[in-house]
């Protein structure tokens, strides 16, 4: 008998200092790795890479990117080492070909923050294969809808997918006195057209949202989660396992679909 299909997953990564300082969202990655069968490899589509066509990773050891700046010097020598894998690379590269979206592997790319932040909780002995897609910040969120439906196949194959990006990102507004009141208004509007299965309206979240723009001035955090919506197919079933809010502006929702 073939293994079930694993689930899919959305995580918002939040911000890099979650490798070094203790925090509620890495009991909530711990948890999640715990409670499902250990995957044969990972494909995760991270915020942190924008390509203008989909690209996937296909280097056998890729690097662990430290793309960012003004942290403690602790966090740049965080290593992740975990293999690539290059025929998964080719496997969802012919899947999105297959789909009619021009596509291309990156054979040097290394993993950004994005995806290396809640694997090194999830999966610590980095001994699992991971291959990194790119979001397309010029093209829309279904767009993103399509790419995931492509690459769902591979849920089956005992490859676990993951969208990491980020339920609200407005860095501007970053504060410590407590969540601002539009975030949570917005986490609370996209779980229930998550819960609805309502991606038509999810998917125009900065028109027919009043918080949509401000709760992501730039795209790039939001689309992953509907690589993730795409890839959990028609009959998803959502459940949100963690939605606590960091810095006012920053929700941290995580979602599992099967």
């Amino acid at each position: 008998m073939a293994p079930a299909a694993l689930p899919v997953l959305f995580l918002s990564h939040g911000s890099p200092m979650h490798a070094i300082r203790p925090g509620a969202v890495r009991a909530v990655w711990r948890g999640i790795a715990r409670d499902m069968p250990k995957p044969k490899a990972i494909l995760i589509a991270s915020a942190h890479w924008e390509t203008s066509i989909p690209a996937l990773t296909g280097a056998t050891r890729p690097e662990t990117i430290h793309d960012f700046y003004g942290f403690p010097q602790p966090l740049y020598e965080v290593q992740y080492p975990a293999p690539g894998d290059p025929a998964l690379a080719a496997r969802a590269l012919a899947l999105l070909q297959s789909a009619g979206l021009a596509a291309a592997v990156d054979p040097q790319r290394g993993l950004d923050h994005g995806a290396w932040s809640p694997l090194l909780h999830m999966y610590p002995e980095a001994d699992i294969p991971v291959v990194q897609v790119a979001v397309q910040t010029e093209l829309p969120a279904r767009h993103h809808l399509k790419l995931g439906r492509a690459l769902a196949p591979l849920a089956a194959e005992s490859v676990l997918i993951i969208g990491s990006g980020h339920m609200t990102h407005n860095l501007r507004e970053r504060r410590g006195d407590g969540p601002l009141p539009y975030a949570g208004e917005f986490q609370e509007w996209v779980r229930q057209k998550i819960e609805e299965r309502d991606l038509d309206t999810l998917v125009d979240y900065r028109a027919l949202n009043p918080h949509g723009a401000r709760a992501h001035p730039t795209d790039e955090h939001f689309l992953p989660l509907f690589v993730a919506l795409g890839a959990a197919g028609a009959n998803y079933r959502a459940e949100r396992l963690y939605a606590g809010i960091e810095m006012g502006s920053l929700a941290m929702d995580a979602y599992r679909f099967s």
